[in-house]
């Protein structure tokens, strides 16, 4: 039998009008503790007191997805790009010129602060000179401000304060969000100015770590495809093409778009070995759905967790992670993630997106994953290179099932086409992506050190100057 500890808040009536909440979970003591440790410190301010502006995003009629274009530098901010401290820049979706004119009141400015309020609650990011020109949507709403500085109030919104004070003040059962009122009504803690630049250099530094790593990515792809001949390589769509019969029987695939010729023509710029991925790998395999567990201790990684080329492991710990038993990984161990393993998105909209294991993981994976253990002589650094690289996204294109929901079987994934150089040129390529993973997770310590530091203020265990 399990023990339940009941905790519970004795709170008077005026605090109760004035808060205009009735809901006990407002009133959690957590909550009650963080809120008096900052009205301890006397240096601090309701947000809606801060002088600056609220926008709130577009209306959803107002624009819709069936209208992204690829032809522009208008970005369009969905809830989903809304992450901690920065927006996400791997999936960016752009809309026509006529649509940013007309919801230019909506567009975006260097150090506007976006709360996502609908979908996933109180996450925080702040704009940067590489998200503009840009439109937010209504799953965000905008803070504009030049009195406090911006990446100071980031790492404070990001602070254990300031995101759970924000995702207490949720509202709503079905469909939770947060309004303006709610934003006006956090504490905002506000330490001498010195301070503010202090936290806002080391965010400001995770940005320069951050671009260093996706640079030195680049520069991996980059090496890779000159390597191969392959830096003006454009793939283009043929309008007719001849088929065999046999090669049609043989492939057992009669869609004509598995036959564009553009898939096989990037291969005739190659001049060193091509292997088949299943000559390359130990073990290849959708992982094994497991089953969720309330309270398990092993995270599930899906989609969200994965990044360009490297897991997103800042959202293992947020409420969209599921998780499984202990109990489960040890009845199938073969599908607890290893150090080198590849993990390849095998449906969807995302088909082909490839993420290496770099960190010692107590996790699996979900079963639209497909876990890569590739032998000694193909380099699994080397791998994602090539399969996020355009050979990889042909090759994901060509193999994907012609169905409504797009699928790739693991021995489709089997027949892929792998450049092998040797060694030591896998290794230069592998080792820029090394630095790229070193360079993101120096950020991720600074941007940790950001949030603790406010933190330790607001505790009085750093005394301001």
């Amino acid at each position: 039998m399990v023990e339940q500890v009941i905790t519970y808040s004795i709170i008077q009536k005026s605090k109760l009008e004035s808060a205009h909440r009735l809901d006990a979970e407002y009133y959690q003591p957590e909550y009650l503790e963080l809120e008096k440790r900052i009205y301890s410190t006397s240096a601090y301010k309701l947000w809606g007191n801060i002088e600056g502006r609220f926008i709130t995003g577009p209306f959803g009629s107002e624009f819709g997805v069936e209208n992204y274009t690829s032809e522009t530098q208008y970005r369009y901010i969905r809830g989903k790009d809304v992450k901690e401290f920065f927006l996400l820049n791997n999936d960016n979706v752009y809309i026509p010129e006529k649509d940013y004119e007309r919801l230019k009141k909506y567009s975006l400015r260097e150090s506007d602060i976006l709360v996502s309020v609908v979908g996933t609650l109180g996450n925080a990011a702040i704009a940067d000179s590489s998200v503009v020109p840009a439109i937010f949507s209504c799953k965000s709403t905008v803070f504009r401000t030049n009195s406090i500085n911006p990446y100071y109030f980031i790492a404070y919104l990001n602070s254990i304060y300031g995101y759970k004070l924000l995702v207490r003040s949720v509202r709503g059962a079905v469909q939770t969000g947060l309004n303006i009122d709610d934003l006006k009504s956090l504490p905002v803690f506000i330490p001498s100015q010195k301070e503010q630049e202090s936290i806002a250099s080391l965010v400001l530094n995770a940005k320069q770590e951050l671009n260093k790593s996706k640079l030195l990515y680049y520069q991996a792809e980059d090496l890779l495809l000159e390597k191969l001949g392959l830096n003006n390589f454009k793939p283009e769509e043929e309008l007719s093409y001849i088929v065999n019969l046999s090669d049609v029987k043989s492939a057992h695939r009669a869609d004509s778009e598995y036959f564009q010729p553009k898939y096989e023509k990037i291969f005739n710029f190659i001049k060193i070995p091509i292997c088949q991925l299943g000559e390359l790998i130990k073990f290849l395999n959708h992982a094994k759905q497991p089953p969720y567990v309330d309270n398990g201790k092993i995270p599930i990684i899906t989609q969200k967790h994965l990044g360009r080329a490297f897991l997103n492991l800042e959202f293992i710990n947020d409420s969209g992670t599921k998780f499984t038993s202990n109990e489960w990984i040890k009845k199938y161990p073969l599908y607890k993630l290893k150090l080198g393993d590849v993990l390849y998105y095998s449906v969807g909209a995302y088909i082909g997106k490839t993420n290496i294991v770099l960190e010692d993981l107590n996790a699996t994976a979900a079963s639209f994953i497909t876990i890569i253990r590739p032998k000694e002589e193909l380099n699994p650094i080397y791998l994602i290179v090539v399969l996020n690289s355009v050979i990889g996204k042909l090759q994901s294109e060509k193999w994907q099932s012609a169905t409504a929901q797009q699928y790739i079987y693991p021995k489709d994934i089997k027949n892929f086409k792998i450049p092998i150089f040797h060694q030591s040129t896998q290794q230069k390529i592998a080792d820029l992506v090394q630095q790229s993973h070193q360079a993101r997770k120096k950020a991720k310590e600074l941007l940790e050190k950001a949030k603790k530091e406010v933190e330790e203020f607001i505790e009085g265990k750093k005394h301001q100057r």
